[in-house]
This record gives structure tokens, sequence and C-alpha cells, in this order.
């Protein structure tokens, strides 16, 4: 006899891991770090593979989440990836300051 899983348990919030936001529980691996590779991308089996101690059950099922709640994630990434571009732009303009 086969087994089945209950897929609302492969996803987990909680507020001391991954600031909050769903992630693959048990794990620290957030539903957004997963969305980004697969917007970059990335099959799967390919995230998969990138972390190899996660099933393709655990990538399929964050993947869900993420086309479920696709605007607040998107937003989610848009805002950490402006956080990224000014933080590079202001350590680019302190290097050239201490030149």
């Amino acid at each position: 006899m086969s087994s089945t899983a209950d897929i609302g348990t492969f996803i987990t919030e909680s507020p001391g891991t991954c600031g909050g936001r769903p992630r693959i529980a048990g794990t620290g691996v957030s539903v957004r770090r997963i969305a980004g590779w697969y917007k970059m991308g990335r099959s799967a089996e390919e995230i998969a593979d990138q972390y190899g101690h996660l099933t393709l059950s655990q990538i399929f099922a964050a993947l869900a989440y993420y086309h479920a709640n696709r605007d607040s994630i998107d937003a989610d990434l848009a805002e950490e990836e402006a956080e990224y571009d000014q933080l590079a732009a202001n350590h680019g303009s302190q290097s050239r300051h201490a030149e």
C-alpha cells in the first residue's frame, strides 16, 4: 500500500525563521528563494540538485505555493532586488571616495 502526503504540511511559516516568510517545512529554505531560482529559468530538478537535501516533492510544493501567491512573492522579490541594488550603489560610491 502506498502512502500519501498532505501537501499542506510541506510549507510553513514561523516568526524566527526566514524572517517569517513561507518556507519548506523542516528547513531554512524559503519559498521566495525557490521562486527566485525558478524565475531565473531553473527547473525543479535543477533546484533539487542545487539543494541536495530537498526532495522534488518539497520543490514542487514550494512552486505551487509560489504560483498560488505569485503577486505577494514577486513583490517581495522585487523589494529584495531594489535593496540589493541600493546597497551595491552605496558600496560603489563609498569605494570611489576611498580612492
